[in-house]
């Protein structure tokens, strides 16, 4: 596990995707404008699992879906911000939050990413804002 760096943060899937949703309303200016200053700042960290799934949904799910080369660049741009792959380790870490929070395995999964990458915020609209959970405090931007 590596050393907590205050000011890192880590984001789930949802934020990036309303970022680039252009249905998202309200939401869509909040997490852009957040994911801005974590671009300015140089505080971003996303994992495989969050481009995966942003990849996915971005291109199947939203009702203005983008095209595969817009989603290709927005995945290489954040590429940028993984700094770790998951191991077997890391998925057994996942079962432990699942345990501990009551999470979903893939909601445990982001918990342990950002725990491994050494965030002190995990930025996320499916869990609970405030909770503190593996060293982290979940905050929800849309709140």
């Amino acid at each position: 596990m590596r050393v907590k760096h205050q000011s890192l943060a880590f984001v789930d899937t949802n934020i990036l995707l309303y970022a680039h949703d252009r249905d998202a309303g309200p939401k869509r200016v909040v997490a852009a404008q957040l994911l801005a200053t974590l671009w300015e700042e140089r505080r971003g960290i996303v994992s495989p699992q969050v481009l995966q799934e942003f990849l996915v949904n971005a291109l199947r799910k939203l009702k203005t879906p983008l095209n595969l080369a817009q989603a290709r660049d927005i995945v290489r741009s954040y590429g940028l911000w993984v700094t770790h792959d998951a191991s077997v380790a890391h998925i057994l870490r996942g079962l432990e939050l699942m345990e501990l929070a009551g999470y979903s395995f893939w909601d445990s999964q982001i918990i342990a990413s950002a725990e491994a990458a050494g965030a002190a915020t995990l930025y996320s609209e499916d869990m609970q804002d405030g909770q503190s959970i593996a060293g982290l405090i979940i905050r929800n931007p849309f709140n």
